[in-house]
């Protein structure tokens, strides 16, 4: 028997309404700030990530999903939004230079992380971009949108923790002060160790080094006028949104293209590994990768850490409106007339197929949560009517089965 590939998942119903829940609340709330969905292909050139993400990051140095193909090029799985997107918007030569594009996205990523709780090697990303509009405005404004996402499907127990990781004339300083902190890093994790040579600020998004980090500088003392003023604006416009944060002055993203803004958004049930969503300002990568200077501000979410905190009633299915229990061989096509009618009028119709005894269907219809259930059988088709019965109490509405209207009204509630 074939199983899904290690760390990967199938997502079944009705698990599946929850994530379609999710991605619907998500166009529905990004869509009243004025962003546009965009679908990028699921693999890329190689160096895309290379020259975008860095290197010497975990993502390319250890995770990524690369294969040549027949035509020998190098293609790697995507295993981040953002890149994508800006390659895309690049390629469509779209905005002038005064416009501000406002794009999101759904799909799959794929990586090659080590297997834990919410962590898959093919997991799915909500993500938001803005390209153009270099402000604080623009962070705060992204920032809130998220928070209400959140808000409006009923996720608790979340914060928003903010940092600025200035530019990099402000990291150029800062890193002389964070090796002379660093000493000779005895006791150091073996990545913490690597990374003081390849790429220094990660050494701040230490897991295993948490403690020790805390006790190193921190990177927004030593801001330079212009970077220290967009943060305070960020904070400034933020308050005046009432969007509630915590400062956290080591916070640094894992991707090489950050500047500025980076945030994190962390969620209570998810244990030690609490992030649930994270972003930040990258005013370089759009001129990175071949297109006009440009600036731009981002975040992505992971769906399937979402869903695990998510209430539990959120997302799941509707229950049906009425379902239809037939009884005979002329009984049948008229129950299979009535639920088409009833379902091209708006109604969720459960009609299943014959051969079950009545009191097992009803069984049936009382586990699934329908409203109404209806029994035709040879009495019923004769007499042209049937009994509609209200399943939450027994109360039962006697229906002429034709025209359909009155069977429309009874179970939308608009009679009986």
């Amino acid at each position: 028997m074939y199983r899904a590939v290690e760390a990967t998942r199938d997502i079944l119903p009705p698990e599946s309404e929850r994530w379609a829940f999710v991605e619907e609340a998500a166009r529905r709330v990004f869509g009243r700030w004025g962003f546009h969905e965009v679908r990028t292909p699921i693999f890329e050139h190689t160096e895309l990530f290379t020259r975008s993400v860095g290197d010497t990051t975990d993502i390319v140095s250890k995770e990524m999903y690369t294969f040549t193909d027949r035509g020998e090029r190098s293609l790697t799985l995507r295993p981040e939004g953002t890149a994508p997107v800006v390659r895309a918007w690049i390629q469509a030569g779209t905005g002038a230079e005064d416009e501000v594009t406002r794009w999101y996205y759904c799909g799959p990523m794929f990586r090659y992380e080590r297997k834990q709780k919410g962590r898959y090697r093919q997991f799915s990303q909500i993500g938001a971009e803005v390209i153009g509009g270099a402000g604080p405005d623009v962070d705060a404004e992204v920032l809130e949108m998220v928070m209400v996402y959140l808000g409006e499907l009923g996720v608790a127990d979340v914060q928003l923790h903010l940092n600025s990781i200035g530019c990099a004339d402000c990291r150029a300083g800062y890193r002389e002060k964070l090796l002379a902190a660093l000493g000779d890093m005895d006791g150091w994790c073996a990545d913490c160790h690597r990374r003081r040579q390849d790429n220094t600020l990660r050494i701040l998004d230490c897991k295993a080094d948490r403690e020790k980090v805390q006790s190193l500088p921190a990177i927004a003392d030593h801001l330079d006028d212009a970077c220290r003023a967009h943060f305070e604006g960020v904070q400034a416009a933020l308050t005046e949104a009432g969007v509630l944060f915590v400062l956290e002055p080591h916070l640094v993203r894992g991707l090489d293209y950050y500047v500025r803004t980076t945030f994190e958004i962390t969620a209570g049930g998810l244990g030690a590994q609490n992030a649930l969503l994270g972003g930040g300002r990258y005013d370089g990568l759009v001129a990175g990768l071949g297109g006009p200077p440009r600036p731009g501000f981002g975040f992505a979410l992971g769906v399937d850490r979402l869903i695990m905190i998510l209430p539990p009633q959120a997302g799941t299915p509707d229950a049906s409106d009425l379902f239809i229990v037939t009884l005979g061989p002329e009984a049948h096509p008229l129950g299979r007339r009535l639920a088409s009618a009833l379902r091209r009028a708006g109604l969720r119709v459960e009609f299943p197929p014959p051969g079950r005894s009545v009191k097992s269907r009803m069984r049936q219809a009382d586990r699934g949560g329908s409203r109404w259930a209806l029994v035709l059988g040879d009495n019923e088709v004769a007499r042209g009517a049937a009994k509609l019965r209200r399943l939450a109490d027994g109360h039962e509405v006697d229906c002429p089965l034709q025209p359909v209207t009155e069977l429309l009204e009874v179970v939308r509630g608009e009679r009986g």
